[in-house]
């Protein structure tokens, strides 16, 4: 999708990826989407948008989960849609998180944890990795809860670098953000001094340009772009 910009003279291309094209996972008790290259899903044009790795849509049943596993050199980031997680990790962190949730795990030399859903309602909830600035770092983990009115009809900033004045700070150049919207609102991304764009409707829709970007679907851009609100809607977005 390519579309005009007056203001600066150029053109630029947005990608819309369609929720039924991504990558899909069923496991019985996970049912996933891959917006990335993972576990059994291989796209050659989809293996990172550097420095993201990793973006899973997981569905994870009641009464099951990850089991205890390790990582290394990753920032992991997860974003509650709906549910209860129930984190637990070789730091001796031991958390319940629900809609809303924000948890951040640097995995840095090496940690283990283990993610379930231990409540009767099915958990939704997105995973983000990103590389790391450097190797080796000392594992560390946090998270906090964002209220849905800090969201209201605006991008809110929850996860940045150790420069940026995001709540939640990761070790690198990355901005994670959340918003909810009401009909016929209208929003600007603003790329600031990032590169790129990732943007998912977890519910809802939206315009840009000629085009209608729906429930699941993603918007990569390299550009400023102005998104209209069809329906009332949740969106979570990657700045890289």
């Amino acid at each position: 999708m390519w579309i005009y910009n007056a203001s600066i003279g150029v053109i630029i291309m947005n990608k819309i990826y369609r929720y039924n094209e991504l990558g899909k996972g069923n496991y019985s008790w996970l049912k996933t989407s891959y917006h990335f290259s993972f576990a059994n899903y291989y796209n050659s044009n989809k293996v990172y948008l550097w420095p993201l790795r990793v973006i899973n849509d997981d569905y994870i049943a009641p009464h099951t989960g990850f089991d205890t596993h390790p990582h290394n050199d990753m920032e992991i980031i997860t974003y509650i849609v709906s549910g209860t997680l129930t984190h637990k990790d070789s730091m001796g962190n031991e958390m319940n998180l629900g809609p809303g949730g924000v948890q951040y795990m640097s995995a840095g030399t090496g940690i283990t944890h283990s993610e379930h859903n231990k409540h009767d309602e099915e958990l939704h909830l997105y995973q983000i990795w990103l590389f790391p600035t450097m190797k080796n770092l000392k594992p560390n983990y946090g998270d906090i809860t964002f209220e849905d009115d800090l969201k209201k009809n605006t991008l809110l900033k929850m996860v940045g670098s150790h420069e940026s004045q995001a709540v939640i700070k990761i070790n690198q150049h990355a901005s994670i953000e959340a918003g909810k919207f009401d009909k016929d609102t209208t929003v600007t991304i603003d790329l600031e001094n990032f590169s790129n764009f990732y943007l998912i409707v977890i519910d809802g829709e939206f315009s840009v340009g000629d085009d209608v970007v729906k429930k699941g679907d993603a918007l990569e851009g390299d550009s400023n772009t102005i998104l209209n609100f069809n329906k009332e809607s949740h969106v979570l977005m990657i700045k890289v």
